[in-house]
């Protein structure tokens, strides 16, 4: 399946909040459905022609939704495309959420929020850029919401009032992709393993052995979009063996590796002049 999107280079003082940003303009087969996986990242979605119709892989029934906000999770969302997808998604790190919509990551844990849900949230896309979004060609639509989120940030507080340890713990985490055992990033940052369970899941909504656990799933992907055989993916991502990896990986995904390569959606770098009809 051929799935068109572009992808955009946000200012450089956004690097430390904003993974990546991505327009997309999906045209599929109406019975599609895609997974949305767990990562190391909470999820922005910004829709246009049609609301995004998505919910939790393990819960009945889903919602419509122009904008979501998702938080760190450790299930799959559900995606039904209904035949087409058209818009912005952004990936951010925690300490983006903070300085970006002023709220813990843990605040959106394991939910799907959209602005009507949250003053939070609602600040992305305030005074109608919603509406200005979906009436630009793709160049305006990123620089409109390059502006939006370099308004958004707390330029006084750029951790946006996340303690430095639990930055430090989180770094460890993400960096070792997950291998680092908790007792170690305890230690390091200098805190009880107790004491680090109790303030990362209020950072971040998932304690640190689910959000480790997920770490490790993004770095397996990685490997395996990259081409390497699911046994060398399992022992460089450190899992005990190959079953090891299958387990773990339909538990986040609902999918196998195989049927999880087959979701992913081809990306077109760097397309910054294409027009708003990029699927077509």
């Amino acid at each position: 399946m051929y799935v068109p999107a572009v992808t955009r280079a946000l200012h450089p003082a956004l690097a430390p909040y904003v993974v990546s940003c991505v327009g997309f303009d999906f045209r599929m087969p109406v019975d599609v459905v895609h997974h949305g996986l767990p990562s190391t990242a909470l999820t922005v979605v910004i829709v246009f022609d049609e609301p995004l119709d998505c919910g939790w892989l393990d819960e009945a029934g889903s919602d419509r939704y122009w904008t979501l906000v998702g938080g760190l999770h450790d299930r799959p969302a559900l995606i039904r495309t209904h035949g087409r997808q058209h818009g912005i998604q952004l990936a951010l790190t925690p300490v983006g959420v903070r300085a970006l919509l002023g709220i813990p990551a843990g605040e959106l844990g394991n939910t799907l929020v959209r602005p009507d849900d949250s003053p939070h949230v609602r600040r992305i896309l305030s005074d109608g850029l919603h509406g200005r979004l979906a009436e630009a060609g793709w160049p305006e639509r990123f620089d409109l919401l390059e502006q939006r989120l370099l308004q958004q940030m707390d330029w006084r507080n750029q951790s946006g009032g996340m303690a430095a340890k639990v930055a430090e713990a989180w770094r460890l985490m993400v960096s070792t992709h997950g291998r680092l055992p908790i007792e170690e990033v305890a230690h390091r940052v200098g805190w009880s393993r107790r004491h680090l369970q109790a303030r990362w899941a209020a950072e971040f909504g998932l304690g640190p052995k689910r959000s480790a656990r997920v770490a490790r799933f993004g770095y397996a992907q990685q490997l395996n979009e990259a081409g390497m055989p699911l046994a060398a993916v399992a022992h460089v991502a450190g899992y005990a063996d190959q079953s090891h990896l299958n387990r773990d990986w339909r538990a986040l995904a609902g999918q196998t590796p195989v049927e999880t390569l087959d979701d992913f959606p081809i990306v077109l770098e760097n397309m910054d002049g294409v027009g708003a009809s990029s699927g077509a």
